[in-house]
């Protein structure tokens, strides 16, 4: 997603702020004292093949970072701030707090390689030597990050040096030693102990820093153009040096003194003593990179203030905003590290944290590129969302095949951190890619909805509210919520009276009112106020063009008046009429005040729904709704009373068991009672005590009735909490998968299929015939066949016969296709 940002102060280049620090992190100790290890035990051909699946997860990652460097005016933060941007503050703000760790504790890693290598150097067999030279070290490099990148770039620079003289010394000793048949002799595995994953494991560390310069994007003068061509220019280069290494190694030493000797390179080289300086190199240009990176990451998620208690760490320092107070957190963290001494058991951590760095990177380009946003035009074009998918997916194979353990312990820790941001409140602070990649899922979900003629299983409640009146509007929707049970889709609208600038402006300020309510209630329910100049004629207009394609109103929910006078009940009638007439479902809950703080007063175990049955379609409604309420928390434990009613001189209890079998077969469960042609005073008195009540409705002229047209004006003020349902469509509880119109469908092509072979057998018995008669006649003229007339005439009725059977068999086979085609397109 594009972000508006202020113009870029940074300083550096892409060479210097971006193809150093990685080429530099990468060309590190991995090279210097394991790549001989990795041939003599893998084998050239299995250490190419390593390289080629490093260098690979290395490109796809590479070319998704492109692809978001280029769509954003990258700030400060690198990793951090592309991920955050594109996933959203979870991801982001989780990953965000494991890479400034990460990097922190890798500033200690890489000074202790130094340290031991110092110690090594100078023969000093001292047990602390290594931390106390790696401290300084750590010190040293603290007062180059102090100053900033510029100071650090220009050091890096003699680093960079030292390491190019190290590999020079290295190829002119290996390029005059090289022997073809001693790299024959090591093309295959010699049968290491350790397997193909064991070794990758071992080498893999040594890609995981082509991103180093990505943590300088707020440093560099243009971070879109900088950050690809440095990338890639630095995993160009470091995948050549790395292949024409192994294949140098091989072509020197044979496999066993490689497996034996870490410093198989001193031996190779042309002068030993500048490998000892090329790891002194390796070691420090990686901590350097580090201490760089690891103190911007933090004061970026500070900047955003994603967790308040980082927030003092977005001060910076100069023009650069150089961050001296994350740098001396870096700092502490690094010491406390090295103080720690053995550093194997965090150490696997950490690279996964790395690792799942680039899994994110690879998964936000797909993500984004998958929302198909308008605002998704990346400068950088040679990217595929599926490429990046299958690298995000390659980053996980090879997190679990280095280190299962450490690969779930650092997971467990970035879900963790996610799910904390995903329960704290926090106001949004920039558009990321979420939005733009569930709408995309909406769009493709709801074409792929079929709109075609639907079975009644797959009826779902898709809920159009109106209200006018705030105070009663909780309730309306709490209703609606309990209706829909988790199934459906509830919309609210408030029709705003009027027209001119004060009512567009009283309308948005009803609107935003009406958000905040649905906020406050926490309901999963969208709203909207309208303005119209009639609020009768806009009724029919919002009720039709509410929704988008197959997902429509089908259901329309009103509050009951609360007043009974005879203008509010008949206007209140006429417009649920309107509603009605379109072919919608409809109910209207009738609920005072004080009837509901009653029904909220009720224990959940304690709560019963009656339901007066009418054997209507309005009364199956009502039914599913009482079973899609007890699907809600609020109504789970709640029982369900089925009420019907017998005719005078009828049988209770074979109405009764029908009603329970019916109950049975819609597989709701509900208690069943019956009475004799219940009025209204046996209806209030029965439901005195329930919870809920629902009740099927009919129009009448004027009126609402219910049961036995019992009129509902003065019903429902003498019965709890209440709704009454008049059913638009067809309701069927025990409906087959298959919708009347599917079996028909079924049945005509059924038909077309007997149609097709029986005429296909008639034409075949028409051939015969056809042939027979030809030969009778050609048999006829010869005297030695004993053919009379009456044998031709007989032969030629039979094709005549068989021709009319064809043509009706034809007849039928085309009716049955145009039969097949008119239920197709109906």
């Amino acid at each position: 997603m594009a972000t508006p940002q202020a113009e870029s102060s940074g300083t550096l280049g892409t060479f210097t702020g971006v193809f150093i620090p990685s080429i530099l992190t990468i060309l590190g100790i991995i090279l210097f004292l394991r790549l001989g290890f990795v041939v003599g035990n893998a084998g050239l051909r299995n250490t190419l093949i390593i390289i080629g699946i490093a260098t690979a997860v290395s490109v796809v990652t590479s070319l998704s970072l492109a692809a978001i460097a280029t769509n954003l005016e990258v700030r400060g933060g690198g990793d951090y701030y592309m991920i955050s941007r594109t996933l959203g503050v979870d991801f982001g703000g989780a990953i965000g707090v494991v890479l400034f760790l990460a990097q922190s504790v890798s500033i200690a890693f890489y000074s202790v390689g130094f340290g031991e290598a110092v110690a090594d150097a100078a023969d000093i067999s001292a047990s602390w030597a290594p931390q106390v030279i790696a401290a300084g070290a750590v010190a040293l490099l603290f007062g180059l990050a102090w100053l900033g990148a510029d100071a650090a770039s220009r050091f890096q620079f003699g680093v960079m040096v030292l390491l190019v003289l190290a590999l020079a010394s290295f190829y002119l000793g290996a390029v005059p030693g090289f022997d073809a048949g001693t790299a024959g002799d090591g093309w295959s595995p010699p049968g290491s102990e350790l397997g193909f994953w064991a070794i990758f494991a071992i080498f893999f560390p040594a890609v995981t820093g082509f991103t180093q310069g990505v943590s300088l994007s707020g440093d560099l003068r243009d971070p879109g153009r900088s950050l690809p061509i440095g990338t890639f220019a630095a995993v160009g280069v470091s995948t050549v040096v790395y292949g024409t290494v192994a294949v140098l190694f091989a072509g020197n030493l044979p496999s066993g003194e490689l497996a034996a000797d870490t410093g198989a390179m001193g031996t190779v080289a042309a002068w030993s003593p500048l490998i000892v300086a090329g790891v002194v190199a390796a070691t420090l240009s990686s901590a350097m990179a580090s201490f760089l990176g690891a103190p911007r990451i933090l004061q970026s998620l500070a900047t955003d203030r994603v967790f308040p208690i980082l927030n003092g760490f977005a001060a910076g320092h100069g023009p650069t905003s150089n961050p001296r107070r994350a740098t001396l957190l870096s700092l502490a963290i690094a010491l406390a590290t090295i103080a720690l001494g053995d550093l194997n058991v965090i150490a696997p951590v950490v690279s996964m944290f790395f690792l799942i760095s680039y899994g994110l990177l690879n998964y936000a380009t797909y993500f984004e590129a998958r929302g198909a946003d308008p605002s998704f035009r990346p400068r950088f074009r040679f990217f595929d969302k599926r490429l990046s998918l299958v690298g995000a997916v390659a980053c996980l194979f090879v997190m679990l095949a280095i280190n299962p353990i450490a690969g779930a312990v650092a997971i467990a820790a970035l879900l963790g951190i996610r799910f904390y941001l995903q329960q704290s409140e926090r106001l949004d602070r920039w558009t990321d890619a979420t939005g733009s990649y569930y709408f995309q899922r909406a769009r493709e979900s709801i074409r792929s909805i079929p709109t075609g003629h639907r079975s009644a299983r797959s009826w779902r409640p898709q809920v159009l509210a109106f209200s006018a009146e705030p105070r009663r509007r909780a309730r309306l929707l709490r209703f609606a919520s309990w209706m829909e049970g988790g199934s459906g889709l509830t919309a609210v609208v408030q029709i705003v009276v009027g027209h001119g600038a004060v009512k567009r402006r009283e309308r948005e300020e009803q609107d935003a009112a009406l958000q905040r309510e649905i906020a406050d209630l926490d309901l999963e329910v969208y709203g909207r106020a309208i303005l119209a100049h009639d609020a009768m004629e806009a009724l029919p207009v919002i009720v039709q063009s509410f929704g988008l394609g197959p997902i429509k109103a089908n259901t329309v929910l009103f509050g009951w008046p609360e007043s009974d006078a005879p203008g509010h009940i008949e206007g209140y009638i006429e417009a649920v009429r309107e509603v009605h007439r379109l072919g919608l479902n409809v109910v209207n809950m009738h609920s005072h005040s004080d009837k509901w703080e009653h029904l909220e007063a009720i224990s959940r175990s304690e709560r019963r729904i009656d339901i007066w049955w009418g054997d209507d379609d309005a009364s199956r409604m009502a039914l599913l709704s009482a079973y899609l309420f007890t699907r809600t928390p609020e109504w789970s434990q709640a029982k369900v009373r089925l009420l019907g009613g017998a005719a005078a001189g009828e049988l209770i209890a074979p109405t009764r068991k029908i009603l329970e079998e019916m109950a049975f077969a819609a597989r709701i469960p509900a208690d069943v009672e019956c009475f004799v042609n219940p009025d209204g005073e046996t209806m209030a008195a029965e439901s005195a005590d329930a919870a809920f009540v629902f009740i099927p409705g009919r129009l009448r002229r004027t009126s609402l009735v219910g049961l036995g047209d019992v009129e509902l004006v003065g019903l429902l003020g003498r019965l709890p909490t209440a709704a009454v349902f008049l059913a638009g469509e067809a309701f069927d509880l025990v409906a087959p998968p298959e919708t009347v119109e599917q079996q028909a469908l079924l049945a005509a092509e059924e038909r077309l299929d007997t149609a097709e072979k029986r005429a296909k057998r008639l034409e075949g018995q028409l051939t015969e015939l056809t042939a027979a008669l030809e030969e009778t006649r050609a048999r006829a003229t010869n005297p030695a066949y004993a053919i009379t007339k009456d044998d031709v005439a007989a032969a030629e009725l039979r094709v005549v016969n068989v021709t009319r059977r064809v043509a009706s068999a034809q007849a039928n086979l085309d009716a049955a296709r145009q039969e097949l085609v008119d239920l197709s397109n109906g």
